[in-house]
C-alpha cells in the first residue's frame, strides 16, 4: 500500500467514524469494529487504520476514547473501547 492510498484509508475510516457518531442518538457511542465494518467486509484488517484514524480524531477534540467509562489514549488502551463525541 503506498502511502497515499494509507491517507485515503485513514480518511475514509475518520469519515466512517464521525458519521457513525452523527446518527447516534445524543451522547451515542460506537464500538471501532462499527467504523471497521462500514468500510469492508475484510473489517478485522482495517481495525488498526480505525482505532489510528480514532486516535487522530481524539487528539484534535472531534471524539473522546473511552473504557469502563473513563477517557483513554486510544493508543495505551488494551481491549475493547467505545468512540464518542466530546462530552
Amino acid at each position: 500500500m503506498t502511502a497515499r492510498e494509507q491517507r485515503n484509508d485513514e480518511a475514509a475510516a475518520r469519515t466512517a467514524i464521525l458519521d457513525l457518531l452523527a446518527r447516534r442518538r445524543t451522547g451515542g457511542s460506537i464500538c471501532p469494529s462499527e467504523a471497521a465494518r462500514a468500510l469492508g467486509p475484510d473489517w478485522r484488517a482495517a481495525m488498526p487504520m480505525v482505532r489510528r484514524a480514532a486516535g487522530a480524531l481524539a487528539a484534535e477534540g472531534r471524539i473522546v476514547v473511552t473504557q469502563r467509562g473513563a477517557v483513554v489514549d486510544i493508543a495505551d488502551a488494551r481491549g475493547p473501547v467505545r468512540l464518542a463525541p466530546p462530552r
